[in-house]
């Protein structure tokens, strides 16, 4: 994960000496706006809602008692806990977004921009198969790169300042590693039984 932080940085730091950054890393400016191609927001809302999908579809299906279906699981409480404590940290900073001012330093104003709560998801979404997944197969490592879009777009059209991303992200990788490490899913947990079977090996001949 260090190298999807590392990522970040140099996509978001300041392009150049006229630009005043501020925040608190000091690196927090707005970009040029940019709401096209890529980096539009219907991709990053196909992003974020196709991995809810994604995620929730997989653990159902497979269960808990499936190694796959497992890691599902944990995604799935890395994704709920993550936007759960994103959400709270929103609410105690009320950060303004880039879109409502250009200055980055304006804190407790009844905004929502720190932290990023999309990053944190997405990250929270994908930390569980790297760290389960990765050792094995270091292609797994490349869906680092989901986050780390989705980090630059919501920069670029103006939703967070990039200490709101980096944030969001360091909160979402490190909850995923939680989840990880836990020696069960927590929200399978308090499910009927036949969400650790799974739908497809019930029905399995």
């Amino acid at each position: 994960m260090r190298i999807f932080l590392l990522i970040l940085l140099v996509a978001l730091a300041p392009v150049g000496n006229s630009i005043a950054s501020g925040g608190p890393l000091g690196i927090d400016h707005r970009l040029h706006y940019d709401n096209s191609g890529i980096w539009k927001r219907s991709n990053q809302k196909t992003l974020i809602y196709g991995s809810i999908v994604v995620v929730g579809a997989g653990a159902i299906a497979l269960g808990d008692g499936d190694e796959l279906g497992d890691t599902f699981w944990r995604s799935v409480d890395a994704m709920v806990v993550s936007g759960v404590g994103a959400q709270g940290l929103k609410y105690a900073f009320g950060r303004e977004r880039p879109s409502q001012t250009n200055d980055p330093n304006r804190f407790f104003k009844h905004g929502q921009s720190f932290p990023s709560g999309e990053v944190a998801a997405i990250s929270a979404a994908v930390t569980p198969f790297i760290v389960r997944y990765g050792s094995e197969h270091p292609t797994v490592y490349a869906l680092a790169l989901l986050p780390a879009y989705d980090a630059v777009a919501r920069v670029k059209v103006r939703g967070h300042w990039q200490s709101d991303v980096l944030a969001g992200a360091v909160i979402g990788t490190g909850i995923g590693i939680w989840a990880s490490q836990r020696d069960s899913p927590l929200i399978v947990g308090w499910l009927p039984g036949g969400f650790s079977v799974g739908y497809v090996h019930r029905f399995e001949p």
